[in-house]
């Protein structure tokens, strides 16, 4: 592994006030209208933040959000500001510390759910539809195997969990219900756009953008904005086209080969997670990079 990636797994910022620490991210407080967001590398699987942070991770998915928001940014706003880290972080060494990790962003209020696309059938969705035949109430078609290509991406939105509790899958009545129907068909339509336009994007470059988690926020006015990460290891499965094969789990460029080695664990899935040997560690350290270097050339 590179020797000069350096490792972040929680900030301290002094002149700052700390409004939360997530999974991953650590966000300050700069206004009334602006938060700086940190990303560290500090790693959650099953919604449990592990011990043992992957070098360099925080920079990549910096780094491939800002590619994708800029893509998108005439298909929907996003949290990105112009203000730099040097105009609301003075102090050099603290700086230097969440360079190429900290961003200024619009602050937003998230709204309470998640928008998951699925393009394949895999993780929980291939769970459920073994049971059921359906995929958070919404049938499928018969027969399909683990990893196949859905005939079109579905929606499926879930809620948004505490730190150490689970994410739960709910169906579209269950959103409408919580963020009314007009704005609920709006994440849903935008959510499918960013999927089928960042998956044919990635396709070009040899990778299969399985499925994805997006996030969205309103300002004062009620406008809809994508915030948080877009299209990154962390929040997607991305396998690569020359290894992909229904029938079993495709080798990835994300976190599932962590939740892979996870399951070979006895291990609850409840806090606080289980050391990461230095070999998984080392290797998604080199998987994430892959994908950055794939999808953006840099």
């Amino acid at each position: 592994m590179d020797s000069t990636l350096t490792t972040l797994y929680r900030t301290n910022l002094n002149k700052l006030d700390l409004l939360t620490s997530g999974k991953v991210r650590d966000i300050y407080n700069i206004d009334d209208d602006h938060m700086l967001v940190v990303t560290s590398d500090r790693l959650s699987a099953f919604d449990v933040v592990l011990p043992d942070p992957i070098p360099g991770k925080g920079k990549v998915l910096t780094a491939l959000s800002d590619f994708w928001l800029n893509r998108f940014e005439d298909l929907v706003p996003n949290h990105l500001t112009n203000i730099t880290l040097e105009s609301v972080l003075k102090d050099e060494e603290e700086r230097a510390a969440i360079e190429g990790r900290g961003i200024v962003v619009k602050k937003l209020k998230p709204l309470p759910v998640e928008a998951i696309v699925r393009g394949y059938i895999i993780g929980s969705g291939w769970k459920e539809y073994q049971q059921s035949g359906s995929v958070c109430g919404m049938e499928l078609a018969k027969g399909l195997q683990q990893a196949d290509k859905l005939s079109e991406p579905i929606f499926t939105p879930s809620t948004k969990a505490e730190i150490g509790d689970h994410d739960e899958n709910i169906n579209y009545e269950s959103m409408v219900d919580l963020i009314g129907s007009e704005l609920a068909a709006k994440v849903r339509d935008i959510s499918l756009q960013v999927y089928s336009k960042g998956a044919e994007y990635a396709l070009g470059k040899g990778i299969i953008v399985a499925d994805t988690k997006l996030e969205f926020g309103l300002d004062n006015d009620g406008k809809l904005y994508l915030i948080d990460e877009v299209l990154t290891p962390d929040s997607s499965r991305f396998w690569p086209v020359s290894e992909y094969k229904p029938g079993v789990s495709p080798p990835s460029f994300d976190k599932q080969y962590v939740r892979d080695y996870l399951e070979t664990l006895d291990w609850d899935k409840k806090a606080p997670g289980p050391a990461l040997p230095e070999e998984v560690i080392r290797n998604t350290a080199i998987k994430y990079r892959e994908a950055q270097e794939i999808l953006t050339g840099r």
